[in-house]
Formats: structure tokens, C-alpha cells, sequence
């Protein structure tokens, strides 16, 4: 069995100021999404400016932020934020969503792709190489605050978590980061690094992350208020992964026949 490292979850704290190291990868994850698309951007059009891709990624974050909120009220706990509307506000309390966040990225690009001439996919295959940036991030700052463990375990690098009971326990969020996170990445930025029919790195990414999701969730305990949805064993994630890997397969195979015809 592995410690846990004790990390305090509050990274800076001035006065009745406190800032979360999970707020903290939020803005890693932001960051670092607008570094590599900078390097990115001459290839993908050479007559944007750095403005226009702030502006970008200013929407998408957006998406994320806004979408991953209503989505985990949506899919994950809709009768407690009916109960208390002002809870969706109470962003320090947790709850994000990742499919939520997808759907609030698709629509952010979709709005801004309008605006500028380029194609909803053209958008999403320029960022979808990056979204494991933020995944990656994001499963870190889960790992910091000790939520989101997986099931008791005696393999031998569980973790005992704070507020995980007494058990060892899969460390769930670090399977996440290397699969959603560092695995992801290095598929879709080698995949990318050659011109691919437009759609295929968006299929991609559905089809990949829907696959590292869907196997991660069978050692993840389910959020309490859900719990398995059926069999003992599926959840609320592997049943929204399910559309991702038929749709992302779906895309590339369209994106091929396409780019043959």
C-alpha cells in the first residue's frame, strides 16, 4: 500500500481569500491548451492572430466551466439542484461534468466557428489534441482534494483517502490521469501532427476517451446520490461514454469515406 500524500486542497490562502489547487488546474489546464495551440495556429491558418485564438480559447473555456456545471446537475444530481437552485453557484462545493463540459465546448465552437468562417469540425479537430491538457489536470486537482477514489483494493499501490473510509482504494483519479490525461494526449497530438480528412482527430479523441472512461469507471466508486444504474456494476459515466466511442468511430469511418470519394 502506497501513503497518500497529505496536500492541504486550499493552495494559497490571504486572509479570507483561499485559493484551491483545483481551481489552480483549471487555469493549468487553460494555460497550457493555449501554449500548444499557439505552435499550432500557422499550421492550422496562418492569417489568424494570437488574439483570435485567446478569444477561442476564452469561449471554450467557457464551455467547459459553464457546461461541466449544468451538466453534473443534469446527468449526476438534478434533484438536489431543483431543491436549491443557488447550489450551481457554489462552485467550491465541487461537481463538474466532463460530457457536460464537452457538450458546452461544441456549442462554444460551433458559435464562434459562425463567426469566423471556419467549420464546427475544422474547430474540433484544431482542439480537440488539446482538451487532455485540462483532462490530466483536472484528474490531479481530483487526486489533491481526495474525491472521487475508486473501490477498496488490496493491490499494492492503493491509497488509504482521507475521507474514504478506513480501506485502501484504488487511486481512481491517477488511472484517469494517465489514460485521459498523458495517454490521450501523446495519441492525439502524434495523430495530428499529420494532415487527417476533417473529423478524424474529433472521432478520435470521442472514441478514445470514451474507451479509457468507460474502463476506468469499473474500479471507480459512482457518485453516492446514483450509485449503479444496473447489473452491479454500470454507471452514469460508462453510459454516457457509450454514444462518444459509437459516434467517435462513426466520425472517423465517415471522415475516410469522405476524403476517398
Amino acid at each position: 500500500m502506497l501513503p497518500y500524500p497529505q496536500i492541504d486542497p486550499v493552495a494559497i490562502a490571504l486572509g479570507p481569500l483561499k485559493i484551491h489547487w483545483y481551481g489552480l488546474m483549471y487555469l493549468v489546464g487553460i494555460g497550457g491548451a493555449w501554449l500548444l495551440a499557439s505552435r499550432r495556429l500557422a499550421r492550422f491558418d496562418p492569417t489568424w492572430s494570437k488574439e483570435k485564438l485567446s478569444d477561442l480559447v476564452f469561449w471554450v473555456a467557457m464551455g467547459v466551466i459553464l457546461g461541466g456545471r449544468l451538466g453534473y446537475a443534469l446527468f449526476y444530481d438534478l434533484s438536489a439542484y431543483l431543491h436549491d437552485p443557488l447550489k450551481i453557484l457554489r462552485v467550491w462545493e465541487g461537481g463538474m461534468s466532463f460530457h457536460g463540459g464537452l457538450i458546452g465546448v461544441m456549442l462554444a465552437t460551433w458559435w464562434f466557428g459562425r463567426r469566423n468562417g471556419k467549420s464546427f469540425f475544422q474547430l474540433m479537430d484544431f482542439i480537440a489534441p488539446l482538451v487532455p491538457i485540462g483532462l490530466g489536470a483536472g484528474r490531479i486537482g481530483n487526486f489533491i482534494n481526495s474525491e472521487l477514489w475508486g473501490k477498496v483494493t488490496d493491490v499494492p499501490w492503493a491509497m488509504v483517502f482521507p475521507n474514504g473510509g478506513p480501506d485502501p482504494r484504488h487511486p481512481s483519479q491517477l488511472y484517469q490521469f494517465a489514460l485521459e490525461g498523458v495517454a490521450l494526449f501523446l495519441i492525439l497530438w502524434a495523430y495530428s501532427r499529420k494532415p487527417r480528412p476533417t473529423m478524424a482527430v474529433s472521432g478520435l479523441f470521442a472514441a478514445c476517451y470514451g474507451v479509457f472512461r468507460f474502463i476506468v469507471e469499473f474500479v471507480r466508486v459512482p457518485d453516492a446520490q446514483l450509485g449503479y444504474l444496473a447489473w452491479g456494476w454500470l454507471t452514469m459515466g460508462q453510459v454516457l461514454c457509450v454514444p462518444m466511442i459509437l459516434g467517435g468511430l462513426g466520425l472517423m469511418v465517415w471522415a475516410y469515406r469522405r476524403a476517398k470519394a
